[in-house]
């Protein structure tokens, strides 16, 4: 049982968000610069954990902020407590009577909480703070010498080692109780010693942040010219307008040479291609003259001497650590670099080869693609008749289509450097189409005869329409399932960019109406079907009681929506079984998205569910706008910015409204169900192609002033009758976690945490919209609202709190 406690400062009203802060550093003898005007905690978190030995762990992200060493009361000067600062992320500076220390990423500086300084986070910051009590020698070091001595250096040695330490014991704070946590005191303070004790080398100091960009600079550059022979040093300096010294140096303090980095590229590369057995046509000699060797008996040789086998008995065998146990979205074990897949990338096609294409196919085949890319654009539509204005604009709603294709969706992620496939208005109304990542389960009944669903799952040997699929690396270099490795997997239309949003504003998704997305195939004329599939990632995985108990199962469904009432009927099932994607890749599990089933392969089992009759209830599981953070970001977690809830309650007549992070607020939607029940338990709902209508307005900031959608952090939902918190396990995952949020978040979600964050965001609500004390709405709370399961399977579990709108029948907005 751990005794970690969390405060998201976005849970708590704004007029007690100083208060609950300040209360909690206290803990660790600070306060927070409450007076500069500039000072939010709108986006603040704090985990605080309390060994045994009274010893206080916090780990801190917020907002730019100063925080101050408080006079101490009950402690005398001699007090052998000692605050140990790891600035994780950002940049920070100390202040004392006559001196200032600067602080950036990855830092370590011990203080005395006896003495007056002053610390200013200067950028967005995530830190480790803690109090180490019974430190007595560890306070006479710091004691010795100026503050600056007091800096750690984590570049190398000794200091690297306990950087890692505290990086470690930050992902790891929330299991860790408070009888495991003295061990890690003692070990803390014996490293913390030796760091102080020791002489540092501060070579690799020198490397500043302008010299780590140039260096990130010239290795792009390199890798975009690995298949140039007559690659040196030389070039790359003047193509980068840099010294070849400067550069020699860069690499110096990397630990490397250039000329060693460049043949490590282009081996690592190499096993690429030949681990790939889309490649196999080709000889080993053209793969490596592929990436630069112009000699193979070199190439060999280097080959031998690093991977520590012949290239041509790693062909044979490459590493088998592809097939380690998965958690979706995210690595249990670092895997090895050697293992990787690739795509094809613009390689030469034999003389064979090229005989087997005919000229005027190809003709064919790109006009083909024009008249599609034509069919499949985004259109505006005429303006509806009768159409009322909106509440915040005055102009009548233009009416647009956006069809899902190749070119109007992102698979798998979201990012705030996607090109909007459309631009509207605050008001204007878009039909958008939608499709499930799990129509190629049955592709005859899902995909064929619709030109926007063959161009999104086009794939063959030599074409993939669209490449990434999730936001795993292009080259599929950690598994090998395919680029963007799965590592998120919904099939995404938009973004929208709404003209005048801008962060701090709300944007309010009307769902008007959705519609079926009928099937295509002569065969299946005019009926809707869907999927359902009890994966890997599913609750019950590991809780089977027949054999084999490691099994995937998928249903499909026929969905009868507009029959009364509503319902789905399965059809039949069946058990995955390994399925070979078109670029030779073996996919023993649901691990990639939009990898066509062969029906060949697989046992049908019809007659199945036949006593069952499923409600329709169709909604969008994805409805989101962009992440505020830069990259690319896994669209399997949901966060403040919507993502994957998975509530089916965001159907027709609802209304989401959700905190915009960007300029446009760059608006998606996807991942459409026929139906799901409370907690998506299997790991899927009946997924199935949609088409919704949507309203999007745009309220600004400076309208809401007053109201619970003035300092708005997380989605809201309402629908007619019901307001809807939507709670998380982490309510804003990556601020909370840290670079390595993708992956931590999916280790470290519990079902407690989640309920906690729906109380948090239900009490709040309360207390700002209705006016409610701290006490009415507690009792409130307990009395009146629902809680329910939203989902255990997103990585980030849900859980969400139901406020009856009955409960206030006298209330207007």
């Amino acid at each position: 049982m751990t005794d970690l406690k969390r405060f998201s400062a976005s849970a708590i009203p704004a007029e007690l968000r100083q208060w609950a802060w300040n209360d909690i550093l206290a803990r660790l003898g600070l306060s927070s610069d409450a007076t500069r005007p500039d000072t939010t905690h709108d986006s603040g978190y704090i985990a605080l954990s309390v060994s045994a030995r009274n010893s206080v762990f916090v780990h801190l992200t917020a907002a730019p902020q100063t925080l101050t060493a408080l006079a101490s009361q009950s402690a005398p000067p001699s007090s052998s407590t000692v605050l140990v600062l790891a600035l994780l992320d950002g940049t920070a500076q100390v202040l004392d009577a006559d001196q200032k220390v600067q602080l950036r990423s990855g830092d370590i500086m011990l203080l005395d909480p006896n003495q007056p300084w002053h610390l200013t986070l200067q950028t967005h910051f995530r830190t480790m703070l803690i109090k180490l009590e019974s430190s007595s020698f560890l306070l006479r070091l710091v004691r010795t010498g100026r503050q600056e001595a007091n800096r750690i250096s984590t570049q190398q040695g000794i200091g690297t080692l306990c950087l890692n330490m505290l990086q470690s014991l930050t992902d790891q704070l929330a299991h860790l109780d408070r009888n495991e946590l003295p061990a890690l005191e003692t070990t803390l303070a014996e490293l913390l010693v030796a760091c102080l004790s020791h002489k540092h080398s501060d070579a690799l100091d020198d490397t500043t942040d302008v010299q780590l960009a140039h260096l990130r600079r010239v290795c792009r550059s390199v890798d975009s010219y690995l298949d140039d022979p007559e690659l040196n040093i030389e070039q790359i300096a003047a193509q980068e307008g840099l010294s070849v010294r400067y550069l020699q140096k860069l690499f110096k303090n990397s630990g490397t040479t250039f000329s060693e980095y460049l043949k490590s590229r282009r081996i690592q590369h190499c096993c690429i291609d030949l681990a790939n057995p889309t490649l196999a046509q080709f000889s080993i000699a053209q793969l490596c003259y592929r990436w630069g060797f112009n000699d193979a008996a070199n190439f060999s040789r280097t080959f031998s001497q690093i991977m520590g086998m012949s290239p041509k008995n790693y062909r044979a065998a490459p590493p088998q650590d592809l097939q380690v146990q998965l958690q979706r979205g995210c690595p249990q074990t670092k895997p090895s670099t050697r293992s990787a897949y690739a795509q094809p990338q613009n390689i030469p096609l034999d003389n064979a080869i090229m005989q087997q294409r005919k000229p005027f196919q190809e003709v064919l085949d790109d006009h083909a693609r024009y008249v599609l890319s034509l069919k499949l654009a985004p259109k505006r539509l005429p303006v509806m008749e009768n159409t009322p204005p909106t509440q915040s604009n005055t102009h009548t709603p233009r009416q647009y289509y956006l069809p899902a294709s190749d070119k109007t969706v992102h698979w798998g992620y979201f990012s705030n450097e996607i090109k909007p496939v459309l631009n509207i208005r605050s008001g204007d109304i878009v039909t958008i189409e939608t499709l499930s990542q799990h129509a190629t389960d049955d592709s005859d009944r899902m995909i064929d005869g619709d030109p926007g669903a063959q161009s999104v799952f086009h794939w063959t040997r030599t074409k993939k329409n669209v490449d990434r699929r999730g936001a795993g690396p292009m080259d599929a270099s950690i598994f090998g399932r395919g680029a963007g490795e799965g590592f998120g997997v919904h099939i995404c239309t938009g973004p929208i960019y709404v003209t005048d949003a801008e962060p701090g504003d709300v944007l309010e998704v009307r769902i008007l109406d959705i519609q079926p997305r009928l099937s295509c195939n002569p065969l299946y004329l005019g009926k809707h079907f869907g999927s359902n599939a009890a994966t890997w990632w599913g609750f019950q995985y590991d809780d089977l009681l027949t054999t084999p108990k490691k099994r995937e199962v998928v249903t499909l469904y026929e969905v009868h929506q507009h029959s009364h009432p509503p319902h789905a009927k399965a059809i039949y099932n069946f058990r995955w079984t390994p399925q070979t994607d078109p670029y030779g890749i073996e996919h023993p599990t649901i691990d990639y998205p939009g990898v066509p089933v062969d029906h060949t392969s697989i046992n049908k089992q019809f007659g199945i569910l036949e006593n069952a009759t499923i409600p329709v209830r169709p909604h969008f599981g994805v409805m989101a706008v962009a992440p505020r953070e830069s990259g690319i970001v896994d669209s399997i977690p949901p966060s403040y910015f919507g993502g994957n809830m998975d509530n089916w309650r965001a159907g027709k007549g609802t209304q989401l409204f959700l905190p915009v992070a960007v300029p446009g607020a760059l608006f998606s939607v996807g991942d459409p169900h026929a139906s799901q029940g409370d907690s998506e338990l299997c790991g899927t709902a009946i997924e199935c192609s949609l088409t919704g209508i949507f309203q999007l307005v745009l309220h600004k900031k400076q309208n809401l002033s007053g109201s619970f959608m003035e300092d708005l952090s997380h989605p809201f939902l309402e629908t007619p009758d019901e307001w809807v918190l939507q709670g998380m396990s982490f309510s804003d995952y990556q601020a909370e976690l840290g670079p390595n949020a993708q992956t931590q978040v999916y280790k470290n979600s519990s079902l407690e945490a989640a309920m906690r964050d729906a109380f948090r965001k239900a009490r709040h609500y309360l207390m700002k919209e209705h006016k409610l004390s701290e006490d009415e709405a507690i009792s409130l709370i307990s009395v009146a609202v629902d809680f329910g399961i939203t989902q255990v399977v997103d990585g980030n579990l849900g859980v969400h709190a139901i406020i009856r709108k009955a409960i206030f029948p006298d209330y207007k907005r």
